[in-house]
């Protein structure tokens, strides 16, 4: 498996776990003492390792073994799961627009029917409400779906399992057909772009989710150097109107509307993109068979 990008006390159990080693005999394969291993595991994912311990426990990952990395990888989206699952309940608390999803167990908000601003040039239109889901499907989400399925894994999996330092990004190299099976799995949809940028910009025809300024800050775009996807929840300052995040940067997403026969609409803009592209009135369309490392979706169930 990958290595992890970043080791804390959380992941230091979780390995100990894997390997099936006590405490003392994993500070010794780390070459630490028992007590410093201790004071590692008690403070868990509020202490960074210093960069000669985090080496030592990349040479303990990649000489375990491959059924010890598999439980590690195991214990890895486990623990994100269970992440997912603090933040979608206190999502739910906090928001009673929120339902939780009784498949693929993600969180949606209800958009109301009505008129909304639509486009570049702001043409009123009228929608049905429906539910979104609050964030992109990643790479967590997309495991369930494999694992009930059979479907085959994204191409960046490793034999067939998502990196753990990944779980919680935006699942990527996702075909318009992966999409769609994966929303027919759960019994959802793939969102009409109309649908999509409703939930962006609000009904007011907001200009970007947060408002009407341009600010990179607020996205994962390519002036903000990262170069790679980022968690679905990190840019809480660019939410939507409706509690969405993600719908400027990170990655494009696919809708289900066409733009020609075997072409689909996208939305969202990426990582790779410039800031200019990130506004969701924007049009943008690909091949059906198009998959990339910027490219994801997240779906819709009618009101």
């Amino acid at each position: 498996m990958s290595g992890v990008s970043r080791w804390t006390g959380q992941e230091v159990a979780l390995l100990r776990q894997a390997v099936r080693k006590t405490g003392r005999e994993f500070a010794a394969m780390v070459g630490i003492s028992q007590r410093q291993l201790t004071t590692w595991e008690s403070r868990g994912a509020t202490i960074t390792l210093r960069p000669g311990n985090q080496e030592a426990l990349d040479t303990v990952l990649a000489r375990a073994g491959t059924a010890a990395q598999q439980r590690f990888a195991a214990l890895l989206t486990e623990g994100a799961a269970l992440a997912q699952d603090e933040r979608a309940e206190e999502l739910l608390r906090r928001d009673p627009r929120t339902v939780k999803h009784a498949i693929d167990g993600k969180v949606m908000v209800r958009i109301e029917q009505g008129i909304f601003l639509a486009g570049p040039d702001n043409v009123p239109a009228w929608l049905d409400g429906f539910a979104i889901d609050v964030y992109p499907t990643t790479n967590a989400d997309y495991g369930k779906f494999v694992r009930a399925t059979g479907h085959r894994p994204p191409q960046h999996w490793t034999d067939g399992r998502c990196p753990g330092e990944l779980v919680d990004h935006p699942v990527v190299w996702v075909t318009w057909y992966d999409a769609s099976a994966y929303a027919r799995w759960c019994g959802k949809q793939l969102p009409s772009s109309q649908q999509w940028e409703k939930a962006a910009r609000g009904p007011k025809g907001r200009t970007y989710p947060w408002g009407d300024v341009p600010t990179a800050a607020k996205c994962n775009v390519a002036e903000t150097g990262i170069g790679q996807t980022t968690p679905v929840a990190r840019y809480q300052s660019g939410v939507s109107p409706y509690g969405a995040f993600d719908m400027c940067g990170n990655v494009w997403e696919w809708c289900s509307t066409t733009e020609a026969v075997g072409r689909y609409e996208l939305k969202g803009s990426a990582f790779t993109s410039p800031f200019e592209r990130a506004t969701p009135s924007l049009r943008n369309a690909a091949a059906s068979t198009m998959k990339d490392d910027d490219t994801s979706f997240r779906c819709v169930i009618p009101a």
